[in-house]
């Protein structure tokens, strides 16, 4: 009980972490670079693929709610459905497979900063496949304003996320307050 209850709350914490880093934007024309991704690839460096994905999902429910936690402030469920909803939906199982990569491997810097990667190309990917669509863009506009100004961003958040989350999650393992991997604290 303690355990899933432990869990419960750092899900939550992510997901509040990740409202306040939604805030820090740089504004594009339709799509912002927001610190949004950066959360994302803690959480799930950081929890793991089940925690960080319910982490995800408690952000999304947030803002689908209309409570505003999405980038510039914006709640509410046309936001998912909008043109950069995509991307929201993409945090959900960006955290999934950037945490199960990690579980699958050991956690270190160079297989976090791999999955992390990696996330970013699953975020992007959901994320411009919904621009497309709602926009009516050609997949070259789409790429254009959904994918190609967030590459390099992506991957210095990529670095940052797993250098800082495998810190934080072995800290965390340390102090007990998440299972120690046997991989991780040789």
């Amino acid at each position: 009980m303690q355990t899933r209850l432990r869990g419960l709350i750092l899900s939550a914490l992510f997901a509040a972490i990740t409202a306040i880093l939604a805030q820090v934007t740089i504004p594009l024309p339709l799509v912002p670079i927001t610190g949004q991704t950066l959360a994302v690839g803690l959480a799930a460096t950081i929890l793991g693929s089940r925690l960080g994905t319910l982490s995800m999902l408690f952000y999304a429910l947030l803002g689908a709610i209309g409570i505003p936690v999405f980038s510039e402030a914006a709640g509410g469920f046309q936001v998912i459905l909008g043109p950069t909803g995509g991307y929201i939906i993409g945090f959900i199982v960006t955290a999934f497979v950037i945490g199960l990569i990690i579980e699958k491997t050991r956690f270190t810097f160079t297989n976090a900063m791999i999955a992390n990667i990696i996330g970013m190309v699953v975020t992007l990917a959901i994320g411009v496949v919904q621009l497309k669509f709602v926009t009516g863009m050609t997949w070259d506009a789409a790429l254009a304003a959904g994918v190609y100004p967030f590459i390099v961003g992506g991957i210095v958040k990529a670095v940052i996320a797993a250098y800082i989350g495998i810190i934080v999650r072995k800290r965390l393992a340390q102090a007990k307050l998440l299972p120690a991997p046997v991989q991780s604290l040789k």
